[in-house]
């Protein structure tokens, strides 16, 4: 028995109505629950690198994505428990078996917290270390013309995020509110786009005023 359409036929085994049937992924309540758990730690985790990116191109304020990363943390960690077993032992696992592929939201996971949370137990040295760096690095690169935006980004962004986890810088601290600045008007580039000759000369001294008024801070 055939049934033809756009140019093609299909056959069809009437001999064999089970090839026919719905295939149901479950047999049971107890399994039919399982693939609804796993379906819900699947959503939460996809739900989790959204936020992730939606922080990372700053759609979302501070408070508004710790407040729902710190949920959303807390429902991945229920969830995995009503799916925890010998396959899938760890969070990990479930995301290579089911090709999620959200490094933000597992770097999210492993760490425990969103990035906003404040953490100077054991890290303040690195942290200062950091900062001061990225200042520099920064420079560094305006001064030798790399002024394009996915030259500049990625460490502009981690400098504005090591300094909102310090708790010993107040929230009105200048090199915050020009770091995030410059942030922004990174935002508007396409990642090929550069600075103008004017902003790279602004940017330069606002970095290097920042850097100072760090180190101004380390003295109290």
């Amino acid at each position: 028995m055939y049934a033809s359409g756009r140019g093609y036929g299909k056959r069809y085994d009437t001999n064999r109505p089970e090839l026919y049937e719905e295939v149901k992924l479950y047999r049971n309540a107890r399994e039919r629950e399982q693939y609804d758990n796993m379906a819900d730690l699947f959503a939460l985790i996809q739900t989790l690198q959204c936020l992730e990116k939606a922080y990372i191109k700053d759609a979302v304020t501070a408070k508004e994505y710790t407040e729902s990363c710190t949920r959303v943390l807390g429902q991945i960690t229920a969830a995995f428990n009503l799916v925890k077993s010998s396959q899938h032992p760890d969070i990990p696992s479930f995301m290579r078996e089911y090709y999620l592929d959200c490094p933000a939201a597992l770097q999210r996971i492993e760490e425990g917290k969103p990035i906003t949370i404040q953490d100077n137990k054991g890290n303040l040295s690195k942290s200062i270390a950091n900062v001061v760096s990225l200042f520099i690095t920064l420079c560094d690169k305006l001064q030798m013309s790399m002024c394009a935006k996915d030259e500049l980004y990625a460490d502009l962004k981690d400098l504005g995020d090591i300094m909102d986890r310090m708790s010993n810088l107040p929230p009105d601290f200048e090199g915050k509110i020009k770091v995030l600045h410059w942030v922004r008007e990174l935002d508007q580039l396409s990642a090929s786009d550069s600075l103008t000759e004017e902003q790279v000369r602004q940017m330069v001294f606002d970095l290097e005023s920042s850097r100072e008024a760090f180190v101004r801070t380390l003295e109290y």
